[in-house]
């Protein structure tokens, strides 16, 4: 059949036998794919008399927006606060590992690291899309080290930093530099803070409240100033209080300015927050909810005795401690297993579950015109997954990436 192709003479795929999630609904019906664009069928049809060069069979699959995780610390023996003087092929390797769970772009996260450490891995990384060889980077997020001391978690406290009267300064003589960072979380009581808030903000890097002992005031301060995420909602921040309810208190406020949502991350792998405080959470504020797993070196290695930047980690079955204490230090989850537990224990919808883990993610980092939905023109980043949410297939700009065993 000939083609009347006035637009492009790449290749279409055509995925069939799907349910996609479109405007916040499982629809069914066909995906169509070109030079790792979604197309509009309609539009192809009657502008081009196009058809697909290639159907793909998804065996009545539900077809999501790839994940995306902005809180991973590593993996697969990997710590990101590490530095080697070859940082990226680590972040690689775990680039090429979370396939299987379904994330197509992450964000590297370092933990509460010396100013060098910053200084030589920050420059190794750059970001850039996925492919063949793994999910793409969107960017650093620098949790800490300007944190509270209080609410230092798994954080070294030798580490952790104030900042001085020149605010930014201080900032930028941490970390070095602010290319390749897409996140910063700090505590927004410390003294000269906001005005930091505000400059990041200003600079297009997304500021997140977290580690933290702020009451509510001092974070609607800092939402007014630009940070629009909250870091692993309830962990390491003070706990609700009725008549001050801190950062939590976000999800509710009458001081988020008109247009904005704050979002917030939830490490939904059944051991970092009681099912019913995940309820609450969702309950209260269902748009601003997003999966993050924290994963840590220990992500898919067995039980025993790993790092996170400079602490030891000692792996307990599902949990992660600072070795020799009860302190939990981020988690071994992946990805799709937070997508199922977060489903399973707020009785949310599939829909709500898939958009936690893509579409927030993308809003929140303020790339949703181009990832984490399956509108024409966006990225065709993809996750095909069974009934129960197992990843079956991933495809990265509409290339089979990782496909799971029959």
């Amino acid at each position: 059949m000939p083609s009347n192709r006035s637009v492009s003479d790449a290749p279409i795929r055509r995925f069939v036998n799907c349910r996609i999630l479109r405007g916040h609904a499982l629809q069914r019906e066909d995906l169509w794919v070109r030079e790792g664009k979604i197309l509009d069928p309609e539009k192809l049809f009657f502008d081009e008399q196009g058809y697909a060069d290639q159907l793909v069979d998804c065996e009545d699959s539900i077809i999501a927006p790839g994940f995306i995780d902005v809180q991973i610390n590593g993996g697969y023996g990997v710590d990101f606060s590490q530095p080697s003087d070859d940082v990226s092929a680590g972040v690689s390797l775990v680039a090429k590992k979370v396939l299987e769970h379904g994330v197509t772009s992450f964000c590297p996260t370092l933990v509460t690291s010396p100013s060098a450490v910053y200084h030589k891995v920050l420059p190794q990384v750059q970001v850039h899309d996925g492919g063949q060889n793994g999910a793409g980077v969107l960017g650093f997020h620098l949790e800490g080290p300007f944190i509270s001391a209080e609410k230092k978690g798994a954080h070294p406290e030798r580490y952790l930093r104030t900042f001085g009267s020149g605010g930014m300064e201080d900032l930028m003589e941490a970390y070095g530099s602010l290319e390749n960072v897409a996140m910063v979380t700090l505590a927004p009581e410390l003294p000269n803070s906001q005005s930091v808030v505000r400059k990041l903000h200003q600079q297009g890097v997304t500021v997140s409240l977290g580690h933290s002992v702020a009451n509510l005031s001092q974070a609607e301060d800092a939402v007014q100033n630009g940070a629009s995420f909250i870091t692993h909602l309830f962990n390491a921040m003070l706990p609700f209080h009725h008549r001050d309810p801190g950062i939590v208190g976000l999800l509710t406020s009458d001081r988020i300015p008109a247009g904005r949502t704050v979002f917030y991350g939830m490490i939904s792998d059944g051991i970092h927050t009681n099912p019913a405080a995940l309820r609450i959470a969702h309950r209260a504020h269902p748009s601003g909810l997003v999966l993050v797993t924290d994963a840590i070196t220990a992500m898919g290695l067995p039980p025993g005795r790993h790092t996170l930047g400079q602490q030891v980690i000692e792996i307990q079955g599902l949990h992660a401690y600072v070795a020799g204490t009860k302190t939990l230090s981020g988690s071994i989850a992946t990805m799709d297993m937070c997508v199922r537990h977060f489903r399973q224990a707020s009785g949310c919808s599939v829909e709500e579950a898939l958009e936690a883990a893509s579409l927030h993610p993308a809003q929140l980092l303020g790339i949703s015109h181009r990832k984490g939905n399956l509108d024409y023109g966006a990225d065709a980043d993809l996750v095909l997954l069974d009934d129960a949410l197992n990843v079956r297939a991933t495809f990265i700009s509409g290339e089979e990436v990782w496909k799971r065993d029959a």
